[in-house]
């Protein structure tokens, strides 16, 4: 098998002669072109690797030469062959998207590791490429499952706000997909082609968050043993996400402050100040205007980065989106367990529609995983749902043990829990049945405009349930 496709573009017969033998010797499919005109024919009628085109040919220049099959297919690297005396020429070459230059005469060696080079250069920019755009993908917008008109709200303003540079906040409870939104802010934005870096601040101890934040000096600390960048400084260009932030000691809000105020930061034991341009997107599961009461928060901090407030509503107030994400789940997890699940009974689908998901989205694949790991058929029943909950009572059919169904505190007016229970069980009818009305009346027992009025008193559209695109949502 042929280790490239090489075009060689030169009108001297015998070098292309020489350059083709030791290539072909190398491994390599060779096309060999004097005229130009034969080389962009070429490119055009067959797939190329690579091009070596000399500077200097018989009708034209190589570099008006490597532009046309820039044109034709853009990424194919270009090696320029030149005389000593047009250096400059083949410098500008470069500049003009050449990947390299050899001068005449040339070992075949030479040319030979440029080739490599080059190869692997392309081979490695299409990998970040194809990366790239599965990262995109996953994280795109259209992507993002948002069946309910309270997470479509969500987007809405995701979208307004993605290419602007101001700070985010995001708030909402655990595994409700603050990273997600986050990531997609970052791919929405102008920022994209640079990094998107995470940091969990409860993760780390205080003495070390710091450093990690904004980089330190050799011998600032016992055991810094070289100079070392922080996330600032890697983050330049792009987006710093610092998640959990309500965990942050109160000694490194001060320094994010100033970061935030005066965009430059001291590195720990410097005495430098370094500059950066970064977009900060904040997250947490607390209620800082609580902790900012309670004294545990900056009051000044909270108001520099609740600037672009976002609420993750959790899943118990968007169950519109819990069939869709059950469907995402199965074909994810039966993928990666190369099991043939194909669904859900009804039985185990109600017993998810019920479950309040205290655990949100997280929670959910979890529970999925698991019940596509338990099961010996094409289907989830409800034995693998919900069965390895913690704070479950024994056959409770997924309420929480801190609240059983003989608590006095758990009850609700008898009209409440009725009208809870008929709504969710609408939602769940019409996820089933992907919003035909007419199939939805038909399992329910009801008629269509008795089914209407329903979907009315509880504020529901069929629109919202129609199939759409199911992808990542954690």
């Amino acid at each position: 098998m042929a280790a490239g496709k090489i075009l060689v573009v030169d009108d001297d017969p015998n070098l292309i002669q020489l350059v083709k033998m030791r290539l072909e010797s190398a491994g390599y499919d060779v096309t060999a072109a004097v005229r130009e005109e034969d080389a962009i024919g070429a490119v055009k009628s067959q797939p190329v690797d690579l091009c070596v085109l000399d500077l200097m040919l018989a009708n034209r220049d190589g570099i008006s030469l490597m532009e046309e099959v820039h044109a034709i297919t853009p990424d194919i690297p270009a090696i320029i062959l030149t005389a000593h005396g047009t250096i400059e020429s083949a410098v500008q070459a470069m500049r003009k998207g050449a990947y390299s230059y050899l001068t005449k005469p040339f070992e075949a060696q030479d040319l030979l590791l440029q080739i490599e080079r080059a190869l692997e250069h392309r081979r490695l920019n299409s990998e970040i490429k194809r990366l790239k755009g599965l990262l995109e993908e996953k994280y795109d917008f259209a992507n993002i499952i948002a069946r309910s008109a309270r997470m479509r709200s969500v987007l809405d303003v995701v979208s307004r706000i993605a290419k602007l540079d101001s700070t985010v906040y995001i708030h909402g409870e655990s595994g409700t997909g603050k990273e997600l939104i986050a990531k997609a802010i970052h791919l929405a934005s102008d920022r994209k082609e640079h990094g998107f870096v995470a940091l969990n601040c409860a993760a780390l101890p205080e003495t070390l968050l710091e450093s990690e934040l904004f980089g330190h000096e050799k011998g600032a600390f016992t055991g810094a043993v070289k100079s070392t960048k922080g996330l600032f400084t890697q983050a330049h260009g792009g987006t710093l996400f610092l998640d959990e932030i309500g965990d942050m000691p109160l000694s490194t809000q001060s320094k994010l402050l100033r970061v935030l105020q005066e965009r430059q930061f001291y590195p720990v034991g410097s005495e430098v100040p370094m500059e950066v341009d970064v977009r900060v997107i904040i997250a947490t599961n607390k209620d800082l205007a609580e902790q900012v009461k309670k004294g545990l928060f900056r009051d000044d901090l909270f108001y520099r980065i609740h600037v672009i407030p976002i609420y993750l509503p959790p899943l118990r107030e968007r169950k519109e989106d819990i069939v869709p994400l059950v469907e995402h789940f199965l074909k994810k997890c039966s993928q990666q367990m190369k099991k043939e699940v194909e669904g859900i009974t009804p039985e185990a689908l109600r017993k998810i529609m019920l479950y309040d998901w205290p655990g949100n989205v997280r929670e959910l694949e979890n529970a999925i995983e698991y019940g596509v790991a338990m099961t010996q058929k094409d289907v989830i029943t409800d034995d693998y749902i919900l069965q390895t909950k913690p704070g479950l009572l024994e056959g409770d059919k997924g309420q929480p043990q801190d609240k059983p169904a003989n608590s006095a505190e758990s009850l609700k007016p008898l009209k409440d829990a009725r009208d809870a229970f008929e709504r969710d069980y609408l939602i769940q009818v019409l996820s089933m049945t992907e919003g035909n009305v007419s199939q939805a009346a038909k399992l329910a027992g009801k008629y269509r405009a008795d089914l209407y009025d329903l979907l009315k008193k509880h504020d529901l559209r069929v629109e919202d349930f129609k199939k759409n695109k199911v992808a990542t949502s954690n």
